[in-house]
């Protein structure tokens, strides 16, 4: 989740044109897109798989402490490191101290892979020292809610009280699971708007070919994706595939109405999070907030309430693709070596449209609801299924990163990233079919076998 790494004073918002000026502000020209890409991982004590604490000897505390040995920059919030900056992004804590890198915006994917690379090789320095290891799954295998600590994080306290009044999964969502998810940019609000339609409509895909979360508290849960059908009872206001998207005249002032319909969480004042769960930012504007009476909004505040909506796809000064579970470090560079295809080459990106533009709402939710359960397997609008439509768009990626030609020193594309999702269609196995395999087979139920075999 986003991490404030910025508390300096910021203009109040004067009127709805200040509001779209965050979205109109993101665009930009072709040879500026970028690509910020964003993983999150579990840590735990290779001594007993136990979740550590922020406080105890060797914790979390002490992990953000040993990386600032590479050159990372405390972020503190009531006198405790809750983040790092560098020039690789920012490093933050999740609620249940899941570690996130959230990667510096970079133009191609050879540099994406190569900051994935150098942040796993400085966890696993500090992690061998402090007796710490890491795991790549979409939801911890093993742990109750009752077994994970809490991250000193003002947000957290309020967002973990808030949950279970709007949902039963949303504590789930926040303490135990992981996602990897990747951060693209557009160049005008008509391009924002096919890339957001895309991305939603064929997010199921990437939800399928990432599955990694069928185990929960030590038994397969009945899903390939469990974090992901977390997602559809977490917050109905916040979270979904946003049918609106798809109508006509969508665009910045539509997704605007959303965001500003979107219940608040909390106001960041002086250091602290104040409690504004399930109040109005309408109210806000107009100076009706009864938690800060009289007050009106900063452009800060608008800024850290649209990181409080969570749809499959998440407009800000860029769009957010959210539908992976986490996973092996091999495939954090195949997330964005997807959305990258599909939409920053105009023949991918109108071959994609092409391909779902004529599903229905009641199509795009019925494969958004399959998915989790059935993965590959899945039904797809139009006949087939998710297997078959999953090699069709990385066909129509693997053209679009063909059309990029970003080398690499060797004279390589970026299409070589795609291969680990390529041996999953092969295949027919996700990654949560394999662990699946393996419970069912060699490790005879015993789920702690995943620590030995699937650690970065």
């Amino acid at each position: 989740m986003t991490t404030r790494t910025d508390t300096s004073e910021t203009p109040f918002i004067e009127s709805r044109e200040d509001l779209l000026a965050v979205f109109s502000g993101g665009e930009k020209p072709r040879d500026k897109w970028l690509i910020g890409t964003e993983h999150e991982k579990f840590v735990y004590r290779t001594a007993d798989h136990r979740a550590p604490s922020y406080d105890e000897p060797g914790g979390i505390r002490d992990l953000l402490a040993g990386l600032t040995e590479f050159g990372w920059t405390p972020v503190e919030e009531g006198g405790k490191v809750i983040a790092l900056a560098g020039k690789d992004g920012t490093i933050s804590l999740e609620p249940a101290g899941q570690l996130e890198l959230s990667g510096a915006a970079l133009s191609d994917l050879h540099l994406t892979c190569a900051e994935a690379g150098r942040h796993l090789e400085q966890v696993k320095a500090i992690g061998d020292r402090l007796g710490l290891g890491f795991l790549g799954l979409g939801m911890w295998p093993d742990k109750a809610r009752a077994d994970l600590p809490v991250m000193p994080k003002g947000r957290y306290e309020i967002m973990l009280r808030h949950m279970p009044r709007v949902g039963s999964l949303g504590l789930d969502m926040m303490l135990r699971t992981c996602t990897i998810q990747v951060n693209l940019d557009y160049a005008s609000e008509a391009d924002m708007v096919k890339k957001f339609r895309v991305g939603l409509a064929l997010q199921p895909v990437a939800t399928a070919l990432f599955a990694n979360s069928p185990l929960t508290e030590g038994k397969p849960n009945g899903f390939k994706s469990f974090r992901s059908h977390i997602w559809e009872d977490t917050d109905p206001h916040r979270t979904g595939m946003l049918p609106f998207v798809f109508e006509e005249g969508f665009g910045y002032e539509r997704y605007c109405d959303y965001a500003l319909d979107v219940p608040m969480y909390f106001v960041f004042r002086d250091g602290k999070y104040i409690d504004a769960a399930g109040k109005s930012f309408r109210d806000f504007l107009d100076g009706k907030l009864d938690v800060l009476p009289g007050e009106k909004p900063r452009m800060s505040d608008w800024v850290d309430h649209m990181s409080t909506a969570f749809p499959e796809v998440r407009l800000k000064s860029f769009l957010e693709m959210r539908g992976a579970d986490g996973g092996p470090w091999g495939r954090i560079c195949a997330l964005p070596a997807l959305w990258v295809g599909l939409l920053y080459a105009d023949g991918a990106l109108d071959a994609a449209w092409d391909r779902v533009k004529h599903w229905t709402i009641e199509e795009r939710e019925a494969l958004r609801h399959a998915v989790p359960r059935q993965a590959l397997a899945a039904p797809v609008p139009g006949g087939g299924t998710m297997r078959e439509l999953a090699a069709e768009v990385l066909n129509i990626a693997t053209a679009g990163l063909t059309e990029r030609a970003a080398l690499n020193g060797a004279g390589d594309n970026e299409g070589g990233f795609l291969d680990p999702l390529r041996e999953v269609v092969a295949s027919g196995m996700t990654f949560a079919d394999r662990l699946l395999e393996k419970y069912h087979g060699e490790w005879g139920g015993d789920v702690s076998r995943v620590y030995d075999e699937f650690s970065f």
